[in-house]
Order: C-alpha cells, then sequence, then structure tokens
C-alpha cells in the first residue's frame, strides 16, 4: 500500500542538493492555481449579479420609503435615494386622512386575516388527511376535480358568489371574505398538504389503529403535531394573500368603516381631485410591517414547508 509519506516523497526531486516539489501545488501558480483563480473570479461575478438583481428588486421600496418621507412637490422631481430633509407630517397626515383612522383598517384587515388563517388551517388539513388516508369511492376523481379547481380564475366565480353573499344580505361585512376559507376553496393549501401527508410513515397510522385510535384521533394526535411546516406554510402564505387581497375586498366592500389597508389605500388617489401621493406612501409603509413581521418570523418554516412538500 502507497502510503500518503511515500507520495508525497515521489513528487519530490534533488535538485543541487534541495529538495523541491516535481509537480505544482495548490496557488503556486500551476493548473491548480488558475483554477483557483477562474473559481474566485466567477464567484465574485456571480456575487456581484446578486447584489445588482437585490438592488434593483429593493429600488421601489426604498424609493417609496424615501418618497413617504418628502414633500408632495418633490417626489416625482427627485428620483434620487437620499432625502435632504426628513418630513414625517406624511404620516400624521396619512393616519387622519380618510373617514377614519388608519388603525381602523389595519384593525379590519387583521380581523379578515385571522378568520382566513382559521379557515384554512382547519378546513384544508382535514381535506389533506381525508385525500391522502382515507381510501373512499371516487378519491382520485375528487382529487383530480380538486387539482382543476386550481386553475380557475378568481373572477369565473365572482359574479355567483356576489349573487349568493348578496341574497344573503352579507354585502358591507367580513363574512365572504372569511367563509370561503373556511369551506377549502383553497385548493393550493390542501395540494400542499397532501403532498407533506403522504411523506409521513404509513406505520404510524396502524401503530394508532392498532392502539384503538378512530380516523380523527389518529388525525389530531398524530399527523397533525407532524404537519408544524405544512401549517406554518399555509399561515403565511394565506397571511400575505389576504392581507393583500384588493378586487374581493373592494367588490363585498363598499361602506368606508369596513374597507381593508387595500381599499383604504386606493382612496388616496384622486384623477379630479389630486392625490395625496406621500401621505399614501406613508400608509403603504405603514400597511408592510405587519407583512414584513410575518415573514420574518416565518420564512424558517415557510422554506421547510415547501421543500418537504417538494413544491419548488
Amino acid at each position: 500500500m502507497t502510503t500518503r509519506f511515500q507520495t508525497e516523497t515521489a513528487r519530490m526531486v534533488t535538485v543541487g542538493g534541495t529538495r523541491t516539489p516535481l509537480l505544482p501545488t495548490r496557488g503556486s501558480g500551476g493548473p491548480h492555481g488558475k483554477r483557483a483563480a477562474v473559481r474566485s473570479i466567477r464567484s465574485l461575478l456571480r456575487h456581484v449579479a446578486l447584489i445588482a438583481c437585490a438592488v434593483v428588486m429593493l429600488y421601489p421600496l426604498l424609493w417609496m420609503l424615501v418618497s413617504s418621507l418628502r414633500p408632495n412637490d418633490e417626489i416625482f422631481t427627485s428620483p434620487g435615494l437620499v432625502p435632504f430633509d426628513l418630513d414625517f407630517s406624511n404620516y400624521f397626515v396619512g393616519w387622519t386622512a380618510l373617514s377614519s383612522p388608519f388603525g381602523k383598517y389595519l384593525i379590519n384587515s387583521m380581523i379578515i386575516v385571522i378568520g382566513a388563517i382559521i379557515g384554512n388551517l382547519v378546513s384544508c388539513s382535514l381535506a389533506a388527511y381525508a385525500f391522502a388516508r382515507l381510501n373512499f369511492r371516487g378519491r382520485k376523481i375528487f382529487f383530480a376535480i380538486m387539482l382543476l379547481t386550481i386553475m380557475l380564475p378568481f373572477q369565473v366565480v365572482l359574479v355567483p358568489q356576489y349573487i349568493l353573499f348578496s341574497n344573503l344580505g352579507w354585502l358591507n361585512t367580513f363574512w365572504p371574505l372569511i367563509l370561503p376559507k373556511v369551506l377549502g376553496t383553497d385548493s393550493f393549501f390542501i395540494f400542499l398538504m397532501v403532498q407533506f401527508i403522504r411523506g409521513i410513515p404509513k406505520e404510524l397510522d396502524e401503530a394508532a389503529r392498532i392502539d384503538g385510535c378512530g380516523h380523527f384521533r389518529t388525525f389530531f394526535q398524530v399527523i397533525l403535531p407532524l404537519m408544524v411546516p405544512a401549517l406554518a406554510t399555509t399561515a403565511v402564505f394565506t397571511f400575505i394573500w389576504t392581507w393583500n387581497e384588493f378586487f374581493g375586498a373592494i367588490v363585498y366592500l363598499t361602506a368606508p368603516d369596513v374597507f381593508t389597508v387595500p381599499v383604504a389605500l386606493g382612496q388616496f388617489t384622486d384623477s379630479q381631485a389630486g392625490s395625496d401621493w406621500g401621505a399614501m406612501f406613508a400608509m403603504s409603509i405603514v400597511s408592510l410591517v405587519p407583512v414584513f413581521f410575518a415573514f420574518l418570523f416565518g420564512q424558517k418554516y415557510l422554506v421547510k414547508g415547501i421543500a418537504t412538500t417538494g413544491l419548488k
């Protein structure tokens, strides 16, 4: 067996009484050194490209933040990102510019978001367990129909839903935006949880069944505690999508006291009387704070949930 010492000795030659390496070593200017230099240059270029893309993506957000600290007459005349005079008056003006304080719209949006999250977690997890674990007639057909509804545009079902909720007298209430979540209409989350449950060993179900557990006890005591990443992913996505929901909110909510944040922000723009851009940008920054913290605290589970369900 050739030892490492023998290998290193074979690579040495004696020149003028001095032993020198026969082959060039890493970083000595040979092929290895050139490859290392090429890798360093590629890594540098990759980082420069990523930083440039990050700057391009963050520029609109930074510009909006800076614009919220400028007077209205300087917002569109100063495209730079360095504000020379900080003006916080837009935040005070925007908070009380509408018929109700802006905190009212934040509370309205938060009520809808909490209801949507609870509805999605309960309904989608139960439906996903049924598709992933229960054997019933027509399961594959129902699952295929459920998948097809993912590709169904929201605008297609908007009119029949509006007529239904109008007949129920639920316009200008939060129910049209919460009830569909309770009924498990977000097929994307059902599919995500089905994929996650399929990755859980069925031996756990069989062991629970031997211990006398039915389907509900198996679901609540065995499957549900293991679904934390998928549930967290569903909660974060539901929070962001519901918080930013504009189209459904503006259709069902027409009374100012039930406006959500996106609908309230739209009230700052007026094509005839003029738009208060500074106040709108200031309140837009305020409305981004809950989304930022939701993503900040949920990103660990968000990445883990997407990775474990095979959705990339």
